[in-house]
């Protein structure tokens, strides 16, 4: 997620009054037509407990989806990842690797459409019909053991997964309640005051709380105690208003929006979240999406 420019803040303040319209493009940033894709440093840095497989997903409106397996012989679970609005498989799958080598998982991620190795144009509706496809992929492989791990704009997606099929656990990193909410504590105080703001229909219906509001299952909220990005209130809130029983905060001193794996105190936390998911309760099937 991306903060709003001081510039506009401010002529909206000097203006006396204003309405902020948060639009879908505030929350998702694909690459730019003709831009070059950066070069990849997966491969190269790849942890060696992992076996690395392309994967690939061709929709039905001609989007090509690709990404990658990491896979491990002693995985008890596997993990499905969504990154946040900047990530890029090629630049930052490398990081969440490292940080999760030395829990026992597979670890699948996956390219946004318009974002690096995939095709197509996003927005909100794409790309909860895209996760959707790319957890059957996952779980057809491992029936009833995925654990879906969103960060930032991925907790969206992630939550929308679990509300729709059968995860096995749910991570929600550097999260919050829903748009409105986030874009109301991205307004400075000075400007509260002056400013209405105001979210797309399309964004009105990102609402984690509400997603979530029937969820029983297994969940881990990590946030970093500094993160200006997503504020750690609004993950209280959040955890706090998660239903189900098996539910754990981690909150940690010294991280921000983007650094929450590399903490020390995350992995162990991690780890045994995925051991203890994986021998838990099998989970409860959730409707399926329809017309994917």
């Amino acid at each position: 997620m991306t903060r709003w420019p001081a510039a506009l803040l401010a002529a909206l303040v000097l203006a006396g009054c204003g309405t902020l319209q948060i639009e879908e493009r505030n929350f998702i940033r694909p690459d730019r037509a003709g831009e070059p894709r950066p070069a990849s440093t997966l491969e190269q840095t790849l942890p060696a407990a992992f076996t690395l497989r392309e994967e690939s997903i061709a929709t039905a409106d001609g989007a090509s989806l690709r990404g990658v397996r990491l896979s491990r012989a002693d995985s008890a679970a596997t993990v499905l990842y969504f990154g946040g609005n900047a990530f890029h498989l090629d630049q930052h799958g490398a990081e969440v690797a490292v940080a999760l080598a030395s829990c026992p998982l597979e670890l699948v991620m996956f390219d946004y459409r318009g974002y690096g190795r995939s095709s197509g144009a996003p927005d909100v509706a794409t790309m909860k019909a895209d996760a959707l496809r790319e957890f059957d992929l996952v779980n057809a492989g491992r029936p009833g053991g995925v654990v879906v791990h969103g960060q930032s704009l991925g907790s969206f997606i992630a939550a929308y997964v679990a509300q729709q099929r059968p995860v096995r656990a749910l991570v929600l990193e550097s999260t919050t309640t829903n748009a409105l909410d986030w874009a109301n504590a991205n307004v400075p105080w000075y400007a509260r005051p002056f400013v209405t703001v105001e979210v797309s229909a399309p964004l009105r219906g990102i609402d984690n709380v509400a997603t979530l509001a029937g969820y029983d299952g297994a969940s881990l909220i990590l946030m970093g105690e500094g993160d200006r990005i997503t504020p750690l209130p609004l993950a209280r809130k959040m955890f706090e208003a998660l239903p189900g029983r098996r539910k754990r905060l981690l909150a940690l001193p010294g991280a921000g929006h983007n650094n929450v794996l590399e903490q020390p105190a995350t992995v162990p936390v991690y780890c045994d979240f995925v051991r203890d998911s994986a021998a838990g309760p099998a989970p409860a099937m959730a409707p399926a999406a329809a017309g994917l």
